[in-house]
């Protein structure tokens, strides 16, 4: 892999990357599609990260399907799909981690403590490896898009990071792996995140800057479907993560929630347009 950048990189070529863990969806399709846009040759990586699962985590049943996928990133015009494996990534001895603190301490990082390790980890190993003029990530996650991008700055490292909006279904529903999780009846209750979210947008609109209040609605609706267990719902600075009490400046509503088997995350930046129906 890092013989064909270094000769793209020679040939003049840009090239834009896309790390995911797999089982594609139409969300990490938009991301390539994106990256085949402002690049000239793109790079897709399939790898899932065994130092960003804790224990107890779902790293062994997590979705796998290399084939399903290899077919759908070429089908958005992926040049290269790289598919390393768990040994060559961590082989014998491997020691070296990369950890970014303050924008991981909150939200995810706190039930989930080694989780931003192994993203920046990953992320880094890979950046090196593929040596991308620029990587796409999605805002659904979007304290690992914080991470990343505060890694690339504090390391120098020589790329650009975009974010893009949250690919959701047309119900509403966030994208991700894990919806394939939900059993039947737990749809409407997993709805609950992009309604509170569309709840928690209604009363910024009209005026309410209380995070509290903001909190305290988004948190009882979400909580009226039994399936439902909430980590977290909070409101926090955008660049430092921190939990804010008033909205003064750019902010994001974050939310965990665990309907039934799947832990979902989703989020919205205050004043920003939120597709929800």
């Amino acid at each position: 892999m890092q013989a064909r950048s270094e000769s793209l990189r020679l040939a003049g070529k840009r090239i834009v990357f896309v790390p995911t863990m797999g089982y594609l969806h139409e969300g990490h399709l938009n991301l390539m599609r994106e990256g085949r846009k402002i690049g000239d040759s793109l790079v897709v990586s399939i790898f899932v990260n065994p130092t960003q699962f804790g224990p107890g985590e779902d790293y062994e049943k997590y979705p796998r399907d290399f084939k399903r996928d290899e077919e759908l990133a070429s089908q958005v015009g992926a040049d290269i799909v790289f598919y390393p494996t768990v040994d060559e990534m961590y082989p014998a001895n491997y020691q070296t981690y990369v950890t970014v603190e303050g924008v991981t301490l909150n939200l995810c990082g706190q039930s989930r403590p080694i989780h931003f390790r192994g993203v920046a980890t990953v992320c880094a190993k890979l950046f090196n490896i593929v040596k991308p003029h620029a990587a796409v990530f999605g805002k659904k996650d979007f304290q690992q898009l914080v991470t990343i991008r505060r890694m690339v700055a504090d390391l120098n490292m020589d790329l650009e990071i975009h974010g893009m909006d949250t690919t959701r279904e047309p119900d509403g529903l966030a994208m991700s792996s894990r919806n394939v999780y939900l059993k039947d009846g737990e749809r409407e209750a997993a709805l609950s995140l992009s309604r509170g979210l569309k709840i928690a947008q209604g009363l910024y609109d009209s005026g309410e800057r209380e995070a509290a209040v903001i909190i305290e609605a988004v948190k009882n609706h979400i909580s009226s479907y039994d399936t439902n267990i909430i980590d977290y719902v909070k409101i926090c600075d955008t660049e430092t993560l921190e939990d804010i009490d008033q909205i003064e400046r750019e902010s994001v509503i974050a939310l965990a929630v665990k309907v039934g088997l799947p832990r979902l995350i989703d989020n919205y930046v205050f004043g920003e347009p939120l597709a929800i129906p």
